[in-house]
């Protein structure tokens, strides 16, 4: 694939289910060329088909598995191609852990971590080098509101996420690169599935729809936003959660062990 004048291009990670789906349709709708990335070869084959015959963009699969040094390598090789420059990087491939932090398996948590944190910081690394020679470019790293709570690694994961995006963002605005942590709250998507998470647990006006996040978090980080929290309810929220004693936001009580 190849970047001709005036036409841009977005890499999208965990781009074949979900927000990372979402972003996607709405970069190809919008004209952007793609570069899909996700660890399923065949199914980003088929979104790759599928963007280019709605939207008559280019859409380039990369599979890579951003738990591995390996696959974030590969990523970040195509990212510091100049050649071919990527204008718009969105960090979306996540996991969730249903369990507490002494309950899961040490390599989950590893792997929880890399995904999050190591990974989108390698890759904005990467970007960057290109971006900034540029004077041009956009970072979404998809963080989460639970960032401003207590609620384990995940919250602690994405904390990082909203931070570094912050810094970044007054960082290198002046040279031309915007970068957001856009921080959605329950969504309709993939994510809790997989995780196996009763969905009934959250009311039914706390949930978002993928395409209101992305719509909201693409229109923020143009707008040169930090951090983009999308709808009313959500601010609200993340406001109490920073302010709230970390117990009120930590989640239910552990049950004692067993004598």
């Amino acid at each position: 694939m190849t970047n001709r004048a005036n036409e841009l291009t977005a890499l999208v990670t965990g781009a074949t289910a979900g927000l990372g789906a979402e972003f996607a349709r709405q970069l190809a709708e919008s004209g952007h060329h793609l570069v899909l990335v996700a660890r399923d070869e065949q199914r980003l084959k088929e979104k790759a088909a599928e963007l280019e015959r709605d939207f008559s963009i280019l859409a380039e699969v990369l599979p890579a598995d951003l738990t591995t040094d390996v696959g974030v390598a590969a990523v970040a090789d195509r990212l510091r191609d100049a050649a071919r420059p990527v204008d718009v990087l969105i960090n979306n491939a996540g996991v969730g852990l249903l369990k507490s932090f002494e309950d899961n398996e040490l390599a989950e948590e590893r792997r929880h971590l890399r995904l999050h944190v190591q990974t989108p910081m390698e890759l904005c690394h990467a970007a960057l080098e290109v971006m900034l020679a540029r004077g041009k470019g956009r970072i979404i790293n998809v963080a989460s509101v639970a960032a401003f709570a207590n609620r384990g690694t995940y919250s602690a994961a994405k904390a990082w996420q909203v931070t570094f995006s912050r810094w970044a963002n007054t960082t290198y605005a002046k040279s031309g690169v915007l970068v957001t942590a856009v921080c959605p709250g329950f969504t309709h998507t993939e994510f809790h599935d997989r995780m196996g998470m009763d969905k009934s647990v959250a009311p039914r006006f706390l949930w978002l729809t993928a395409e209101r996040v992305v719509r909201e978090g693409l229109a923020d980080n143009a707008k040169g936003k930090g951090v983009s929290i999308p709808t009313k309810r959500y601010k609200v929220v993340s406001f109490f959660a920073r302010v709230l004693p970390a117990k009120l936001t930590a989640g239910p009580p552990r049950r004692p062990l067993e004598p």
